[in-house]
């Protein structure tokens, strides 16, 4: 699949803001987070300006992107719609917890703020099923590609807690959650890669034409001369050696060693273990670009069959 970059954006930039959201409302109601008001503008201001980022540019990619208002009316069958109605409706609860930290309104900026952590995860879910719900791509019609959404959006929405929160001297338990969910993060990737290295193909040429009895089967003739929507989006190729140097790079550099910084960090305190959080902050949003860019990829569409392309070469 083409991997675009609005989409590629979109997904890292708003699951990193949903999951800074959901880290903030929750750990801000048991007083593990700096409880001052200008730490909840920052972060729960860079959590927005992140998910309205990412959703704008998603519309970046649509053909006719005055009409993405349409999307909310399939709600009852599409979870690209279901997505669409859930950042929305988050944006309500977000607003208002923004609004309360602000104002120092406690009383409305507790519930506003769990209520906004519950939106957050709702939405991650329905963009990871937007995927995991299409059996004609195999790598993403997967166990765990909507988990690894929620786990990927709360890793990087906890690295970045952390670091905001070692500006305010109290970064002890995002870092620590952080350095849990990217150790986490590392064996959820590698079991995802090692589960779709393996899998059989959800079709073959063979199968797709029912000419399997014969033998191997292979196109005489391209379908056309020219390139169309179906190649430019359903059948990019990647060479091997890209792909193998981007998975090392996806989950040791934007996992494995994010996490470790993090730990290290817990350990050595200081103005060191400031450095350290900004440096996994970083090294864990090149990362997730890397990965979410290979999962568009490596995936390879039924309808590339037609055309004797997709996948790896």
């Amino acid at each position: 699949m083409n991997p675009a970059p609005s989409i590629v954006f979109f997904t890292v930039a708003s699951g990193a803001g949903y999951g800074l959201l959901f880290w903030t409302g929750v750990l801000r109601a048991f007083g593990l987070v700096p409880p001052s008001s200008g730490f909840g503008v920052v972060a729960i201001g860079i959590a927005l300006v992140l998910i309205a980022a990412g959703l704008l540019s998603s519309t970046i990619h649509l053909g006719r992107p005055e009409r993405a208002w349409r999307a909310f009316s399939q709600w009852r069958s599409s979870w690209l719609s279901r997505e669409g109605v859930a950042a929305v409706v988050t944006f309500i609860p977000a607003g208002l917890f923004f609004l309360a930290v602000v104002g120092g309104m406690e009383g409305l900026a507790l519930p506003a703020g769990l209520v906004a952590a519950a939106g957050a995860v709702v939405t991650v879910w329905c963009t990871g099923m937007i995927y995991a719900s299409l059996p004609t791509v195999r790598q993403w019609h997967h166990p765990l590609v909507a988990p690894g959404y929620l786990l990927f959006g709360a890793f990087s929405g906890a690295v970045l807690l952390a670091m905001l929160a070692g500006f305010w001297g109290m970064a002890t338990v995002p870092a620590a959650i952080a350095a849990v969910l990217g150790a986490a993060a590392f064996m959820l990737k590698r079991a995802y890669w090692a589960g779709v290295d393996a899998g059989p193909p959800v079709a073959t040429m063979e199968t797709a034409t029912g000419l399997g009895f014969i033998g191997k089967v292979r196109t005489l003739d391209p379908p056309h001369t020219e390139t169309n929507y179906l190649l430019r989006e359903m059948a990019f190729r990647i060479g091997r050696v890209h792909a193998v140097r981007l998975r090392r790079i996806a989950a040791v550099a934007g996992f494995a060693v994010p996490a470790v910084l993090l730990v290290l960090a817990l350990l050595t305190g200081g103005a060191l273990a400031g450095v350290m959080a900004v440096a996994a902050a970083a090294l864990a949003t090149a990362g997730l670009l890397a990965e979410r860019w290979l999962m568009f990829a490596e995936a390879t569409h039924t309808v590339a069959l037609y055309y004797g392309v997709g996948g790896q070469d």
